[in-house]
Formats: structure tokens, sequence, C-alpha cells
């Protein structure tokens, strides 16, 4: 019988990848929150008890969790010999090219392995896969994304996949910022959002994502596909590698205070498209201050 893939962290985005490795591998998955296992188990995958139990089970090992202190939790008391670790957790690069050592202490093998696309392209198999490791390694790990990925690029040796997974979330963000901006300006000059929907749907710039986002602004459905706190946390880690490196981030400074501002105002179970409330907010702030003036001004002295 083969032996099984193991598959930890079973969110937003790991229960999309989880369950398109499920059709064509055996999967034996965890997830701390051992209720998000229950649409994978019914569709065939095996669960374990616990992370430790995936890792003595299987050869390979995807992990897509939180943040790192989420995988130095899981890996703590983990046996990571002859085992190859594909993290796919997206985390600051320095902290990755550690793990990828210490793994390589341990006689394992590591895999970078974040990808491009939300929720939606991981369910139909469209995500864009970067990969970062010893040639021989991902050799054997990339025919294992084929259902998940339309398409795997070969990055270099860790950190080089994960500084292009930030690079990439520098695009996406902007863009679907600067999109949420766009709707925001429409709607305080009195435009019809439909009709903005259809100039940007039919125009040069469209893609698979503006469509979704501007669908979205116009109905106002925010059903995360690419939630407000992962994308905040995301434009932080791309704010920070830019000032270890040095390097403006301009844009990227202003999208990270904007979902920060978004998540503050209670958007934290919504899409990144839910941005434009905090555009809404600030105008409102800024359409305040003339009347508290005036109030001051009328005051008797």
């Amino acid at each position: 019988m083969t032996a099984p893939i193991g598959f930890i962290g079973l969110g937003l985005m790991g229960s999309a990848v989880a369950s398109r490795l499920l059709t064509e591998h055996p999967l034996l998955v965890w997830n701390r929150t051992a209720a998000a296992a229950a649409p994978l188990a019914e569709a065939g995958a095996a669960v374990a008890s616990s992370a430790a139990d995936v890792f003595a089970a299987c050869r390979t090992v995807f992990l897509m969790v939180t943040d790192e202190h989420a995988i130095d939790d899981i890996l703590h008391d983990v046996d990571l010999a002859d085992t190859t670790l594909v993290q796919m957790s997206t985390v600051t690069p320095g902290y990755s090219e550690a793990l990828a050592a210490r793994v390589a202490a341990a006689g394992g093998w590591f895999v970078e392995a974040p990808v491009s696309g939300s929720r939606q392209p991981a369910l139909s198999g469209n995500l864009i896969g970067m990969l970062a490791g010893e040639d021989a390694v991902l050799d054997e790990v990339e025919p294992l994304l084929q259902p998940v990925c339309a398409n795997v690029v070969r990055c270099g040796t860790p950190p080089q996949a994960m500084q292009m997974k930030l690079a990439v979330n520098t695009f996406l963000i902007t863009v679907v910022t600067g999109l949420a901006e766009s709707f925001h300006f429409a709607e305080t000059h009195g435009l019809d959002a439909t009709l903005l929907q259809g100039i940007l749907d039919a125009g040069p710039m469209a893609s698979f994502v503006s469509r979704a986002k501007s669908a979205a602004l116009v109905s106002g459905e925010f059903t995360p596909q690419a939630a407000i706190p992962d994308v905040l946390k995301n434009a932080r880690l791309v704010v920070d590698s830019a000032r270890e490196h040095r390097t403006t981030a301009t844009l990227m400074d202003a999208c990270a205070e904007l979902y920060a501002e978004a998540l503050a105002l209670g958007h934290d179970t919504e899409d990144m498209a839910a941005v434009i409330s905090a555009y809404r907010a600030r105008t409102a702030d800024l359409n305040e201050e003339p009347s508290i003036h005036l109030q001051a001004e009328r005051r008797p002295s």
C-alpha cells in the first residue's frame, strides 16, 4: 500500500490544498482545531491524533499553518530524520532559511513551497507554486503538486522562494487595494459601481483577481478568499523584509496601514476586498473635521 502524504494545517488555504492533494494521493492530516479535519475525513483522508503521528507515518509532510510560532509548536518534539518537509506557510525569509538548516541538521530534507493564489484557485488546482531546495528533492516533490498547481517555478535555494512569494504579494496587495480605492472614488462621486465594474472587466487591466474583487466590491459580499488578517500579515512581511534590505516599499507601507485599519473595524473574517471599509472610515473622518472646527469657532469666548 502506498505510504500516505502528511498534511498539517487545515485553515482557509490549507484545507483547499489538502482537498486537491487527496484527489490523487492518500493523505494523513492533522490540525490543531480537530473539527477542521472533518470534511477531509469524509472525503477519504485519514486523521492523525497528533502532529508527531503524521511525521512518524509519512516520509513527506506538507505544512501550511498561520505563522512561525505555529510551526515551532508543531515541530517542537518531532523527529525530522529521513523526512521531506514541504513548507507552504508564508513566513519571513530569515526564518525559512533557518528552518531549512534545522531540518538538514536533523537528517531531513527541506522544500520551500509557497503558492500564489487564493482559496478558489486552490480548489480548482490553479495555484502557482514557487519551490526552493535541492534539485533531487524538488524532483520528488514537484509531481506531488500537480493536482494543486497549474504551474510550478523553481526559484533556487531557500529563502529565494519565500522572497519571490513576497514580491508576488507586493503586486497582488497593491492591485487589490488600488481597486478598492477606485470603487471608493466612484461611490464618493456618485458614479454607478456596476458601470465601473463593466469597464474594468472589459479593459486591458482585467484579470481573474480584478474581476473577482470587483464583483465583491459591487455586491458587498466579502466571503474570504484571502482574509484581511492574512493579507495584513503578508503586507507586514513585505514591509519588514524591505526595511531589512534597506529597500523602499512606499505602496506596501500604505497598504499595511489600510489593512490594519480594516481589521480594527471588525472585518477579521472578510475577504481582502473589504479593505474598502478603511477608505470609507478615513473619508468619514475627513468629512467630520470641518464641522468639528466650525463648532469650535462658534463657541463663545
